[in-house]
């Protein structure tokens, strides 16, 4: 029965999986999302797989050979593949899709920046809905937040889109 399943590729080698296989006739879905990314000082806006390493493949392992899937460049193995294979269902695909046809609200770069001193709310992770003060910026997207926990002054450090400005 033909379905949906799981590929783990060899790192990096997703589009180079996609295409071989696509070259044997086989339906392939590669999500990409778009992140920015920094390249020598300039900020670009670039597409990425949105499970590195990870393909979905649709075709019928009584038809194709799973040997055959297997031994296509840029595949190492099929998730969960033993006696009996686990599908993937068509909605969680569907999902997928649609979740990356959705253009997702872009937020320009300049509003993202805060100053020190700002007063910041975080909207994700375990302090959600605290609000904190925005102390600096550091690498990897990150930035270092104090706020008051039980009675003292505490310096974290949390992903940069895990805070949010509070509105005067």
């Amino acid at each position: 029965m033909k379905a949906w399943y799981l590929l783990y590729c060899k790192p990096r080698s997703e589009a180079r999986a996609q295409q071989n296989l696509a070259l044997q006739n086989l339906e392939t879905y590669l999500p990409m999302v778009s992140e920015e990314k920094s390249q020598r000082g300039r900020k670009q806006v670039c597409r990425v797989p949105l499970f590195p390493n990870y393909l979905f493949i649709n075709f019928d392992p009584s038809q194709t050979s799973v040997r055959q899937v297997h031994s296509t460049r840029g595949v190492n193995r099929i998730v969960n593949c033993q006696e009996k294979m686990t599908p993937i269902d068509d909605r969680i695909i569907h999902a997928i899709r649609m979740k990356e046809l959705t253009p997702s609200q872009t937020v320009l770069a300049e509003e993202l920046e805060f100053t020190s001193g700002e007063k910041i709310r975080f909207i994700d992770g375990p302090f959600v809905d605290l609000e904190g003060i925005f102390q600096e910026k550091c690498p990897n997207k990150r930035c270092h937040v104090l706020f008051n926990i039980m009675g003292q002054i505490k310096t974290v450090t949390v992903p940069e889109q895990s805070v949010e400005r509070v509105s005067p």
